[in-house]
C-alpha cells in the first residue's frame, strides 16, 4: 500500500461574523458614516432605476441595490490614495470611494449632504446619463466610472478585466514605496475568470498589496453560482495561491469593515495580497428597475428572504439598539439622502416640451458631437524639446553592431535616463537577455526590480503592466516573445490598454510599451508567426512602429517611451542577426511620428513597407529595373502615418503596391489601400496593388512556411503586376 499523508495548504481562511460586543465596541462616528453612506448609494441607485424606468438612461442600468453593505464596509475607512475598481456593477464602490474622499471618511447625519456631496452626486449620475458634465464627459456612462483624484480607477464592463490593472496599480504603490492599498471588486462570475486567477498568482508570488473583493451575489444572469463551481465558497481561491482570505456576511457592513481591516494590515505591512469574500444579493434583476423573479430564476420567498437582511436596515437596528442614532433621525439621514437625489435630477432632467407627461435629458447638457473622437491618444506634444534626428543624414562617424545589440543598449540608455522605466516578460531577465539577446545586460545593470521576469501569463503580467501605466509613476516595458500571443492577454491589450485614454475621457496618460518580434522563417508555426500589424493598426489607441535598421531603431524606441501613449514596438528576427551600425554619440535623438524614409527615389511606383521586407523591396527594385520608389513606413498606426510623404510620392508615380509579409487576412496593407484610395484617388492610375503572404498561417514544413510568406520573389511578382497593369510603360 502506499504511503499516504494529508496535505493543507497552512493558508488562513477564515469565516468572520459579528456580535453584539463587536457593535457595542465599533466607534459611534464609524457607524454613522457608514449609514450615511449605505443612504446616499440607495438613494441614487433608486433614481438610477426610476430614470431607467422612465427610458432616460441609454444603456444597462447596473443596480447595486442590496450590495452596498460589501463596498460601504471595505471603502469606509480608505486614505484617497488608496484605490479601488470594480466590475459593470459598481456604482456602489465608485461611490463608496467618491464619498469617503470628500466626506474625509466622516458624515455628520444632521448634515449628510454639502456642497462638494451634490456636486459628487449630480456629476455622477451625469455620468450615467451620458452627458458633458460627467466624470469622463458621459464616454463611460454606468459601466466605466473613473475619478483618479479621488482613487477610482474606472469600473469595468469586462467579467474580471478589471484585476490585472488593480494588480498592477498595487506593483506601483508597493514600489514608489508607500503603504496604500487596492481593491479589485468582482462578482461570483469572474471567480472563474483567468485574468483574476492569473492576478492572484502575480500578487501573491510578488506580495503586493491588493485585495480581491468578492461580492458573491449567487447569480451571474440567472445562472445560479453552484452550477458553475463545485465549490461557490469563492473564497477557496486563495487557498491554491498562498492568499489569505475571510469570508464574511455582506448585509453585515460591520463584519466587511471587520476583515477588511484585518486584511489592510497585512497589506499596508507588505504582507501581500488578501482575498475577502462577502455574501450580499442584488435585489433587483442584473439589468432594470424589476426583481430577478420576475424573469424566473428567483423566487419571491427567496427574495423576501434577504430583503430582511437589507445591510441598512442592519445598521439602523443596531444604532438605534446602541443608542446612538433614533428611528426618527435615521428616517432624516434617509430624507437628505433623497432629496438630494432629486436635487441632482432637477439639474439634469427636465419636463418634455414635446411630449406631454414625459420628461427629457436637459438638450444643452449633451456632449459636443465633435468631440466623438478626441483623446483616442494623445497629440504628442510631450515629445516638443526632444532632439529629433534623421539617421539617414548623419554625417559623423559610426559604430558598427549587431541590431539585436543596439535593441539592448537603446533600452539600456533609457533605462539609466529614466529610473520610471521597468521591464517585464518571459524570461526577459534570463538567457543572456531573453530568447534572442535583446534585453542582454538588462538585469545585471538594474536588478530585479526594473528587470522582471513574469510567469507565462500574459493576459496577467500585461494587464498588471497596464495598470502600473495608469498609475503614472512607472514606464512599463513588456515583452511577448511572439505577437501571436497576443490574441491569450487580447482583452487587456485592446479592450483596456487600448481604449482606456478615450473611454474615460482622456482623463488618463497610458506610458506603456510592448515590444514583441515577427518570427517568419524561424520554423515555429502557425501559433508563433504572425506580423501583428494588422490587428493593431485596426484597433483603437495604439500607436506602432517597426523598423528595418539598427539606427531607426533607436530613435524610434526613443520616441516610443516618451509618449504618453501606449506603443507597440515591431522587430523581426532576420534582423536580430545582421550587421548593422548607429551613430557615433549622441543616441537620445528621437524619430518622431510621421516620420516615413524615402529608402530609393524612383518614378513608376510607390512602395510602402516596413521591417525586414524594406530590403527585399530594395532587391526586387534592382532586380526588376523598374523606377521603384520605396518608403520606410516606420510609423505604422493611423494617426503616426507619414501622409505628406506618402502623398507626396503618389502624385509623382501614380501607382502603390504595399510590400508586407505575412498572412493576408490579418494584413497591414488591407486597411492602408482601402486609406490610400479614399484619400489620393485622383492621382492613382491603377488600383493599389499588394504583396502579402498566403491565406494561413506559416507552417512548421521549410517548404510550406516559405510559400507561406512573401519575400525578394513575391514583390518581384508584384512589381511585375504593377508594370503590367501600368501598360508596359
Amino acid at each position: 500500500m502506499p504511503r499516504r499523508r494529508t496535505l493543507s495548504t497552512d493558508v488562513p481562511w477564515v469565516e468572520l461574523r459579528t456580535t453584539a460586543a463587536d457593535w457595542k465596541a465599533a466607534n459611534p462616528a464609524l457607524l454613522t458614516t457608514m449609514l450615511g453612506e449605505l443612504q446616499l448609494i440607495r438613494a441614487f441607485e433608486e433614481s438610477v432605476l426610476e430614470l431607467a424606468g422612465a427610458g432616460l438612461v441609454h444603456g444597462p442600468a447596473h443596480s447595486s441595490i442590496g450590495q452596498e453593505g460589501g463596498a460601504v464596509g471595505s471603502i469606509v475607512t480608505l486614505r484617497s490614495t488608496d484605490a479601488v475598481n470594480g466590475s459593470h456593477r459598481g456604482h456602489h464602490q465608485f461611490l463608496a470611494k467618491a464619498i469617503t474622499h470628500v466626506s474625509g471618511g466622516a458624515i455628520d447625519p444632521t448634515a449628510v449632504v454639502d456642497e462638494p456631496m451634490q456636486a459628487l452626486l449630480q456629476r455622477t449620475l451625469a455620468e450615467i446619463l451620458g452627458l458633458a458634465q460627467g466624470f469622463s464627459g458621459g464616454r463611460g456612462g454606468s459601466m466605466h466610472l473613473q475619478w483618479l483624484e479621488a482613487g477610482a480607477l474606472g469600473t469595468n464592463a469586462i467579467v474580471g478585466g478589471g484585476a490585472p490593472i488593480a494588480t498592477g496599480n498595487a506593483w506601483a504603490q508597493k514600489h514608489a514605496g508607500t503603504t496604500d492599498v487596492s481593491i479589485n471588486y468582482f462578482g461570483d462570475g469572474s471567480s472563474q475568470i483567468g485574468s483574476v486567477l492569473e492576478s492572484m498568482n502575480l500578487a501573491a508570488a510578488w506580495k503586493l498589496p491588493v485585495m480581491y473583493f468578492i461580492e458573491n451575489n449567487l447569480y451571474a444572469v440567472s445562472t445560479h453560482a453552484d452550477e458553475v463551481t463545485a465549490d461557490p465558497r469563492f473564497s477557496v481561491r486563495g487557498q491554491g495561491f498562498g492568499i489569505p482570505s475571510w469570508r464574511v456576511d455582506g448585509m453585515d457592513p460591520l463584519a466587511v469593515h471587520l476583515a477588511s481591516q484585518e486584511a489592510f494590515d497585512r497589506m499596508r505591512a507588505g504582507e501581500g495580497p488578501a482575498i475577502v469574500e462577502a455574501e450580499v444579493y442584488r435585489f433587483f434583476h442584473q439589468n432594470g428597475p424589476y426583481p430577478g423573479s420576475a424573469f424566473g430564476y428567483r423566487t419571491k420567498d427567496e427574495e423576501k428572504a434577504w430583503r430582511a437582511r437589507d445591510p441598512i436596515t442592519r445598521v439602523e437596528t443596531e444604532l438605534a439598539r446602541l443608542g446612538i442614532l433614533g428611528p426618527d433621525e435615521a428616517a432624516s439621514v434617509r430624507a437628505q439622502a433623497q432629496d438630494a437625489m432629486a436635487d441632482a435630477v432637477a439639474q439634469l432632467i427636465e419636463d418634455d416640451p414635446d411630449n406631454a407627461g414625459r420628461r427629457r435629458i436637459r438638450p444643452e447638457l449633451w456632449p459636443d458631437p465633435g468631440v466623438v473622437d478626441t483623446g483616442i491618444r494623445g497629440d504628442a506634444s510631450e515629445l516638443a524639446g526632444l532632439t529629433v534626428a534623421e539617421p539617414s543624414a548623419h554625417t559623423g562617424g559610426w559604430t558598427e553592431v549587431k541590431f539585436v545589440d543596439a535593441v539592448a543598449a537603446a533600452m539600456e540608455r533609457r533605462m539609466a535616463a529614466d529610473s520610471r522605466i521597468i521591464v517585464m516578460g518571459e524570461d526577459v531577465h534570463r538567457l543572456a537577455g531573453g530568447t534572442n539577446g535583446a534585453t542582454k545586460g538588462l538585469r545585471d545593470a538594474f536588478g530585479a526590480d526594473r528587470v522582471i521576469g513574469t510567469p507565462i501569463s500574459e493576459n496577467g503580467f500585461f494587464g498588471l503592466a497596464g495598470g502600473i501605466a495608469l498609475d503614472g509613476r512607472f514606464r512599463p516595458v513588456v515583452e511577448f516573445m511572439y505577437p501571436d500571443f497576443m490574441w491569450v492577454a487580447a482583452d487587456q491589450v485592446f479592450n483596456q490598454v487600448g481604449k482606456a485614454r478615450h473611454m474615460f475621457g482622456d482623463n488618463n496618460t497610458l506610458p506603456l510599451v510592448l515590444r514583441t518580434k515577427v518570427a517568419m522563417g524561424s520554423g515555429y508555426g502557425s501559433q508563433h508567426l504572425m506580423d501583428p500589424a494588422g490587428i493593431f493598426a485596426t484597433a483603437p489607441g495604439w500607436r506602432i512602429v517597426a523598423a528595418s535598421t539598427a539606427a531607426d531603431y533607436v530613435g524610434l524606441l526613443n520616441a516610443a517611451l516618451a509618449l504618453e501613449d501606449p506603443v507597440l514596438v515591431i522587430e523581426h528576427v532576420d534582423l536580430y542577426g545582421t550587421a548593422d551600425r548607429v551613430p557615433d554619440g549622441d543616441l537620445d535623438y528621437i524619430i518622431p511620428p510621421g516620420s516615413a524614409a524615402v529608402r530609393r527615389e524612383g518614378s513608376d511606383v510607390t512602395i510602402l513597407t516596413y521591417l525586414s521586407m524594406v530590403g527585399h523591396a530594395l532587391e526586387a527594385v534592382e532586380q526588376t529595373g523598374i523606377a521603384g520608389e520605396v518608403i520606410d513606413l516606420r510609423w505604422l498606426d493611423r494617426a503616426s502615418l507619414d501622409w505628406e510623404t506618402i502623398e507626396r510620392s503618389v502624385k509623382k508615380t501614380g501607382a502603390v503596391l504595399i510590400v508586407e509579409q505575412g498572412a493576408r487576412g490579418t494584413s497591414y496593407g488591407g486597411w492602408l489601400a482601402d486609406e490610400i484610395q479614399r484619400r489620393l484617388f485622383d492621382w492613382l492610375d491603377q488600383p493599389v496593388e499588394r504583396v502579402t503572404g498566403g491565406e494561413a498561417s506559416p507552417s512548421i514544413s521549410r517548404i510550406l512556411e516559405r510559400a507561406a510568406i512573401a519575400r525578394t520573389e513575391e514583390v518581384v511578382a508584384g512589381l511585375e503586376r504593377v508594370r503590367i497593369n501600368a501598360g508596359g510603360r
